[in-house]
């Protein structure tokens, strides 16, 4: 047995460590640790076999009080996509991998795994998202005696937060362990050395990177420590009962405690305001914290998200699960994970999804909906443009918000915002144009439309004889296994500024214009270009998958 904390209950070592003492390593790779080199490996680890289009399930309808295909529904908000997913990795002696936690900074991600099963087995991934189009995996280590439960990169190195067997280990003191990795262009750099520092606790639960330290929180009979962040020497420490995340918001430290609640500490550690709560957050389970502006966001198990007064301490709301599958065991529905993205909040829920939420005028915050994804949502994690959900046997999927870009917005301001169906029909001798950001089901051009925004379709696209349909921003049709088509009747024009991705086929026939405005803009299409007779393509764009 083993103790180790990830998303789920899992068994845990009974051994405590005798040394009370944070001990630092420098060491050359060993033979517990091994870098993929089979570039085959990691170019397959990202699929697309899902990729396009992704619904968001609204309360009525996960209720059953509405149809998914309703034809009166109104064009929702977030136009998600699923850019790809990234397996999780298998290799001998660590098939049953999970993904534990992910940080993204600048143009790449990183993943960490650890294993449900008896022993330590982990992992980390380096993903390139620099072209949102095209993730690539530039980098993996195996762990074969440790698992990885949290990650964090910051200037040029990534910190690893995890379990290690010391019974094993000629140079653990404790099964908490931090470690320190070279890390750039997307390379871990195994030869430069790793710094490990160990402290006490059944297993290191998560990890926070400021200017000067490290810091760090272990499990039951653990602390929170900080560690100087040159050479993962102790600076201090303080004990704590049962310790699962921690999050840091300028000269501010939060931990949640499971026995306790949330303890706001200083720089010093000691305790700035304590924040009592009685949630049952499981045994053995990871469950994370957040700050959102001076909120403070809490995984609290069956009861969704708590949000409090990171000032006061005052309770404001829960955000309860929305969604309560037949078919999924009950434990496996809680909040294990929040993350914030400006004003869009984030509950990974295990089985019931991963649901997103909005930040309203007043504290309050409403439920959008639960995005149609598959897998049990274990963690979840935001930044820019991008979701990464670590969705267990579905691996990591990465989702694009499709948020329009500013410059756009400010040359569409005259226009009005897009705010009614979902199913967009324009007659001919119609002229409409809009702004925004919306999810539409049905999409039919006999007319003339304009769109500036960033725009998603669930199905197909028609652009009528003589119709014009203008677009700049962001318009993404279909899914990868739900294909769907653009298709251009005889003397229709499809004018594209912005970046435009195809699910299924772009289909031309006789006498239609593909104009592409301006140096920038990108095509990707998953199908093909079907051209049937004389057609016009004209302009300067990057076609991904060169298809035309």
């Amino acid at each position: 047995m083993k103790r180790f904390y990830i998303l789920f209950l899992i068994p845990f070592l009974l051994i405590v460590s005798c040394s009370d003492e944070t001990t630092v390593y420098n060491e050359d790779p060993q033979d517990n640790l091994r870098v993929e080199t089979n570039e085959t490996i990691l170019e397959n680890s990202v699929v697309y076999d899902k990729s396009g289009v992704l619904d968001i399930l609204d309360e009525a309808t996960v209720t059953g009080k509405k149809s998914l295909t309703a034809k009166n529904d109104v064009a929702g908000d977030y136009p998600l996509t699923l850019v790809a997913q990234v397996d999780v990795p298998s290799f001998s002696g660590g098939e049953n991998l999970t993904a534990s936690h992910v940080d993204v900074n600048g143009d790449y991600a990183y993943v960490s795994y650890n294993t449900v099963s008896d022993g330590y087995v982990g992992g980390v991934d380096v993903i390139n998202i620099s072209d949102p189009t095209n993730p690539r995996v530039t980098s993996r280590l195996y762990y074969t005696n440790a698992d990885i439960n949290g990650i964090k990169y910051d200037n040029g190195y990534v910190y690893l937060a995890g379990g290690v067997d010391s019974e094993r280990s000629v140079r653990a003191t404790s099964n908490s362990f931090i470690s320190k990795i070279q890390a750039s262009n997307g390379r871990l750099n195994l030869d430069a050395g790793i710094v490990y520092g160990f402290q006490e606790g059944f297993n290191a639960t998560d990890v926070e990177v400021t200017a000067n330290t490290v810091v760090v929180t272990s499990g039951q009979e653990g602390f929170v420590t900080i560690y100087n962040k040159s050479d993962l020497t102790t600076s201090n420490e303080a004990p704590f009962m049962d310790l699962r995340s921690v999050a840091i918001k300028d000269n501010t430290i939060a931990v949640l405690d499971a026995s306790t609640g949330i303890s706001i500490l200083d720089q010093n550690l000691n305790s700035v305001r304590d924040i009592a709560i009685d949630s049952d957050f499981g045994d053995n389970t990871k469950r994370t914290l957040d700050f959102k502006g001076d909120q403070i966001v809490v995984a609290e198990g069956s009861k969704g998200a708590g949000v409090y007064n990171a000032s006061t301490g005052s309770f404001v709301e829960y955000i309860p699960i929305l969604l309560n599958p037949d078919n999924v065991d009950g434990a496996d529905v809680v909040t294990n994970a929040v993350a914030t993205n400006e004003k869009v909040l984030l509950m990974a829920n295990g089985g019931a999804g991963l649901c997103l939420s909005e930040e309203q005028q007043s504290d309050n915050t409403d439920l959008v909906g639960i995005i149609q994804l598959e897998g049990s949502i274990n963690y979840v994690a935001s930044k820019g443009d991008y979701i990464f959900a670590a969705s267990g046997k579905e691996g990591l999927q990465i989702i694009k918000l499709n948020r329009p870009n500013e410059s756009l917005i400010a040359r569409c301001s005259d226009l009005i915002e897009y705010s009614t169906s979902a199913n967009l029909n324009v007659d001919t001798g119609e002229n409409l144009a809009y702004r925004g950001s919306k999810r539409f089901n049905d999409f039919d051009v006999s007319g003339s439309l304009l769109l500036c925004g960033a725009w998603t379709v669930k199905n197909d696209v028609n652009i009528n004889e003589n119709g014009l349909f203008e677009m700049n921003g962001t318009f993404v049709v279909g899914r990868n296994n739900k294909r769907k088509d653009v298709t251009l009747d005889s003397g229709a024009t499809f004018r594209v500024e912005g970046n435009l991705t195809i699910y299924g086929d772009l289909v031309l026939n006789e006498g239609t214009t593909m104009e592409f405005i301006g140096e920038n803009s990108v095509v990707n299409i998953f199908g093909s270009v079907v051209t049937n007779g004389d057609v016009t393509v004209s302009g300067t764009f990057r076609d991904v998958k060169n298809k035309f």
